[in-house]
């Protein structure tokens, strides 16, 4: 699942214990876990995903940043502050940044599923799972 460019924000996951500290109480699904490693977050090379609804960013899809790694900053361990910070739906965690600087953002719910949350903070879901996320990016 190839989906970021090279960076230099994130470093290398090597432990394969445990990517992701469990006091997020929010267990990563196995494909985003493969992703990390592979690429540990970074920008994508096709930052565009489609909807089905408008959104601020445009009629008919929003525009992603970064995928959010471990250890840079932003990053996944950074969550609960961005989720307080910028008064989102506490409904998991946010693994994108955007454009907007936190107008809007991604969110992986506690189901799996990939949802957009716009400035009315309501969130949408875009994709079933970061597997079709990453794949529907265009």
């Amino acid at each position: 699942m190839r989906c970021c460019a090279p960076t230099v924000r994130y470093g290398q996951l090597r432990d394969r214990r445990s990517p992701f500290p469990r006091t997020s109480g929010i267990k990563l699904p196995q494909r985003y876990v493969d992703l990390l490693y592979v690429r540990n977050g970074g920008t994508p090379v096709r930052p565009r995903c489609p909807t089905n609804f408008e959104t601020s960013w445009a009629p008919d899809h929003f525009e992603i940043s970064a995928i959010l790694g471990i250890g840079g900053s932003p990053g996944l361990e950074n969550s609960a502050y961005m989720i307080a910070e910028w008064e989102y739906p506490d409904i998991g965690l946010v693994i994108c940044s955007t454009p907007s600087g936190g107008h809007d953002t991604v969110m992986l719910d506690r189901s799996g599923a990939v949802v957009y949350i716009d400035e009315d903070r309501v969130p949408r879901q875009a994709a079933r799972s970061i597997e079709e996320f990453v794949a529907m990016l265009y």
